[in-house]
């Protein structure tokens, strides 16, 4: 699990075009501060600048000062979902560019020096290793004998074989960093594989994943390709020489064959040299792309799980609502028509009243099936896009609610659906449980327009926790199904922050 970053607020500041919205009752921004740079980010303030194109005719009436919220306390719990750090600043973005479609799995970027000079420092490499490489290797072979002889010894061979671990990393990583300078690769250096828990457990299973893992073998297996090629240039070399020196002595008609096993003795290197090259370009770049493959695949399998978990919990959403709200109030205005039926000829006034009774209750379950249509996706969003449809949102919120968005442009559907209903789910959640007085929403547009960013902030009581099918558990898979990751920070004693990042073209 990875430290989540700690929240970040903007720079404070008074803004005409920040606007706070709430339920019918008038309310007031929040009082700007200026915290100093030290203080808790998480600290509510209306010092946030407006979106420049809304008018500030929205922003709601005051007639009651609403206490500013406190800065937050230390985070005494802090949970990071989704395996990805939260983004860490909220910064304005430059103007955005149109979203980019997904990079194809890049390949390794080569840029040849000239062959002279790359052929010698090949060959210099193949010698240093040719006189080093198989000591290594008996090495490594000693430390295995002797591991897994001393098994059975209370601790020792366990020893033994983690150390072989780390050796064998080592010298991966050393042979990887080689290659990648010597024919200048563009790949990232091996990295340990980092414990999933903390304690022995956890950093004896980051070991055992790192004996199998696939990067280190292939560098492990291209020091070896080099190494007994590194011999076979030396014993060319040596044959080299040898032929030179007794062209040179002998002085007779053998010469001209010594010479010429020179000469082919000399081709064996460069051509080792050259094989060298084009076996360590296959062999140590191909580990890159299988991670990036095999993420590639990790992610799109957990988009999915993601996405079916979501549609389960929204269906069971409907059903509830539909089981709670719509379904008895319909049972209800079908009885009350019953009973109009049988008095409309004994008693008319009373059927008159339980036929306007029935109306009443039929318009009641009407706006009920409306306010559940809008939950399952709201048609302002495609027609007016995210920042309108979090302004009505907000409108029906029952606590007020500040919002404070910046979008250069549109993202795609799916990314403002997410974004959309995991603010609703978060303004829903801060209603219920929080106790909170206020929220604060922040949307923002990063990485040159690529991503989606929002943050939703109160000043409740705190300690959300995520549990299976509740709330926030249906907002994390949402967003994963979207390809985006969510941060939760909720304290004991609050306030609750939840930042959500979409790509934009998901």
């Amino acid at each position: 699990m990875n430290d989540t970053v700690p929240l970040t607020d903007p720079a404070p500041g008074p803004d005409p075009a920040a606007r706070t919205i709430g339920p019918e009752q008038p309310t007031v921004p929040l009082v700007s501060e200026q915290p100093a740079q030290s203080e808790r980010p998480a600290q509510l303030d209306a010092g946030v600048q407006g979106s420049p194109d809304r008018p500030t005719g929205q922003a709601a009436a005051s007639t009651a000062p609403t206490a500013p919220l406190d800065p937050a306390p230390d985070r005494a719990s802090t949970a990071q979902l989704s395996g990805v750090p939260a983004p860490t600043a909220l910064q304005d973005p430059a103007p955005a560019a149109a979203p980019e479609p997904p990079a194809p799995v890049a390949s390794p970027q080569r840029h040849d020096r000239r062959p002279p000079l790359r052929i010698l420092l090949t060959i210099l490499h193949l010698s240093a290793y040719g006189v080093v490489g198989f000591g290594l290797i008996g090495t490594l072979f000693g430390m295995l004998g002797t591991g897994i002889a001393l098994i059975f010894v209370i601790g020792v061979g366990l020893v033994v074989l983690v150390a072989l671990v780390y050796a064998l990393f080592g010298i991966a990583w050393f042979e990887a960093q080689r290659v990648a300078g010597l024919y200048e690769l563009d790949v990232p250096p091996l990295r340990l594989v980092p414990a999933r828990s903390p304690g022995f457990k956890g950093w004896l299973g980051a070991v055992c994943r790192q004996s199998i893992d696939g990067r280190m073998w292939r560098s492990l297996a291209n020091f070896g390709l080099s190494s007994t090629m590194g011999a076979l240039v030396l014993f060319c070399a040596q044959g080299a020489v040898h032929g030179v020196v007794y062209a040179l002595s002998s002085g007779r008609g053998a010469d001209f064959v010594a010479l010429v096993g020179s000469v082919l003795a000399l081709a064996v290197i460069v051509g080792t040299a050259l094989l060298h090259r084009l076996l360590s370009i296959a062999i140590i770049p191909a580990g890159v792309r299988e991670k990036e493959l095999t993420e590639r695949a990790a992610k799109s399998a957990q988009q999915r799980e993601g996405a079916v978990r979501a549609a389960d919990l929204e269906r069971t959403r409907i059903e509830r609502d539909l089981h709670d709200g719509v379904q008895p109030r319909l049972v209800s205005v079908g009885m009350t028509l019953g009973l109009a039926h049988q008095k409309i000829d004994d008693d008319p006034e009373a059927a008159k009243a339980l036929v306007a009774e029935a109306h009443t209750s039929t318009k009641a379950a009407i706006t009920e099936l409306r306010q559940l249509a809008r939950g399952i996706y709201a048609s302002v969003l495609d027609d007016r896009g995210l920042d309108a449809a979090l302004s009505a949102l907000a409108a029906r919120s029952h606590i007020p609610v500040q919002l404070d968005v910046r979008m250069s442009g549109r993202c795609s559907r799916d990314a403002e659906a997410a974004v959309y209903f995991a603010i609703a789910e978060s303004l829903t959640n801060a209603a219920k449980h929080s106790r909170a007085g206020e929220c604060r929403v922040v949307v923002r547009m990063r990485d040159d327009g690529a991503t989606l960013w929002a943050r939703v902030e109160d000043n409740g009581i705190g300690g959300a926790r995520v549990v299976p099918g509740g709330g926030l558990d249906g907002i994390i898979n949402r967003i994963i199904a979207a390809g985006g990751t969510t941060a939760l920070d909720s304290p004991q004693g609050g306030p609750t922050a939840l930042e959500v990042s979409v790509p934009c073209a998901s």
